[in-house]
């Protein structure tokens, strides 16, 4: 018989295997693009404007995908985005040179934007204030994980039956999942049949009035939401935690080959484990905040010290990685740096919801991770143009090293109980 006090963690558990999927897909064609290189013959800077184009559609469809989320509901956004999502996954198989892979990969991207800031906005219509932040690792984890699974799930299918193939099989995972969510999710907790009254009483414990879609409320003008200090400043320390984690996405697997010799089956074992390291780092960091808050009472310092803390220790981790000339200690240093870096990542999204009313955490929650995900952008460039010019990578190390502390300070120093557009927040 179903525990119908704790139907929120059925929830939860959806989100936990979108993540798992959104990186899979996501990272799909990098798996399988030594496979399409030889069919299309494309050359490097072809390969890197198609990278590129997943961002573009991605980060502008954060900020869509979140005000969606406030104004019809998770349920209906996150239905629609991962249907949208595994359509193109799929028709990744229909390319047939350059510019239609170009052209699915940036539509693939605005059909993923709305994942994360969309599951946020679930987490807060769904949990209580005392178990946001776990919530919050728990489902976000999903994500390093997906990354670890992608090499051999992606790679497997690849070899066993062809990676167009490979892309039909993963978009249909997604699509059977965009089904479940429909049958089985509601937006809010109140519409649920399988919600107990008391488990709806301990979600709304904290609330002023019981959440609601935003479309049942008053409309509030976007800028209002977005021009927030709190919102803004977030945006800024998410945009230089980006950094680091597209750094060591794109150019870390590089750095291993080119600067350290290492062969390309041992390289995508090593970088699987920092992916591992950086679940375990998700979950920890909400457990972290929910416990630092419960001690102290103090919900905006819970977040901000586990925030500033772990990202200041994965930011002097990154640095280090390049000036070290052991194989074995650049791996090692550059996993500890991934793990803290993804301790660091819950509060985000915990302190996002403590800037804003709960009808506007889409909104800001998107805006704070489109504004971010222009690092996907900036980050893989940037470092290539200083590798070029320096000839080595230990510059790249430093500027991505140096962003997260600047992450870090600009929190620590600008982020304020002040800050937050309703005070009543910070004091439950």
């Amino acid at each position: 018989m179903k525990n119908k006090k704790s139907f929120r963690w059925t929830i939860l558990a959806m989100l936990f295997i979108a993540m798992v999927i959104n990186y899979v897909d996501r990272a799909a064609l990098s798996i399988a693009m030594p496979f399409i290189t030889q069919d299309y013959h494309l050359t490097p800077a072809e390969k890197g404007l198609i990278f590129s184009s997943f961002f573009f559609g991605y980060a502008l469809f954060c900020f869509v995908g979140g005000y969606f989320a406030d104004r019809f509901g998770p349920k209906r956004v996150l239905t629609w985005s991962m249907s949208f999502w595994s359509v193109l996954c799929g028709s990744t198989a229909l390319a047939f040179n350059f510019w239609s892979l170009l052209v699915v990969r940036a539509l693939f991207g605005i059909g993923e934007g709305p994942v994360s800031t969309t599951a946020n906005k679930a987490i807060n219509s769904w949990f209580p204030i005392t178990e946001r932040a776990r919530a919050i690792g728990i489902a976000q984890a999903g994500g390093p994980l997906g990354g670890a699974l992608a090499g051999p799930i992606v790679g497997f299918l690849a070899i066993w039956l062809g990676w167009r193939v490979a892309f039909v099989v993963i978009s249909l995972v997604g699509i059977l999942w965009a089904i479940a969510w429909w049958r089985l999710a509601t937006s809010t907790p109140q519409e649920h049949p399988e919600v107990s009254q008391e488990e709806l009483a301990l979600i709304n414990a904290d609330r002023e009035t019981p959440v609601q879609v935003a479309s049942d409320l008053p409309a509030t003008p976007v800028i209002e939401v977005i021009r927030q200090r709190a919102v803004l400043i977030s945006g800024l320390s998410l945009f230089c935690y980006n950094y680091i984690l597209y750094f060591f996405m794109t150019w870390f697997p590089s750095y291993l080959i080119d600067a350290k010799g290492v062969d390309l089956k041992s390289m995508s074992m090593v970088t699987a484990l920092p992916w591992l390291v950086g679940t375990f780092g998700f979950i920890g960091g909400g457990l972290l905040i929910d416990w630092v808050f419960k001690r102290t009472g103090r919900r905006l310092f819970s977040r901000k010290v586990v925030l500033v803390c772990c990202l200041l220790v994965a930011a002097s981790c990154v640095g280090l990685t390049g000036q070290l000339e052991s194989i074995t200690g650049a791996v090692a240093v550059m996993t500890i740096a991934v793990g803290f870096l993804m301790l660091s990542a819950p509060a985000y999204w915990s302190m996002i919801q403590d800037a804003v009313p709960d009808h506007q955490v889409g909104t800001a929650g998107g805006f704070m991770h489109g504004l971010a995900n222009l690092s996907g952008i900036v980050a893989p460039t940037v470092t290539g143009l200083i590798i070029q010019y320096t000839g080595t990578f230990a510059s790249g190390f430093a500027l991505a090293g140096l962003l997260g502390i600047i992450g870090a300070l600009i929190v620590a120093i600008f982020v304020t109980e002040r800050t937050v557009a309703n005070p009543a927040l910070i004091a439950a």
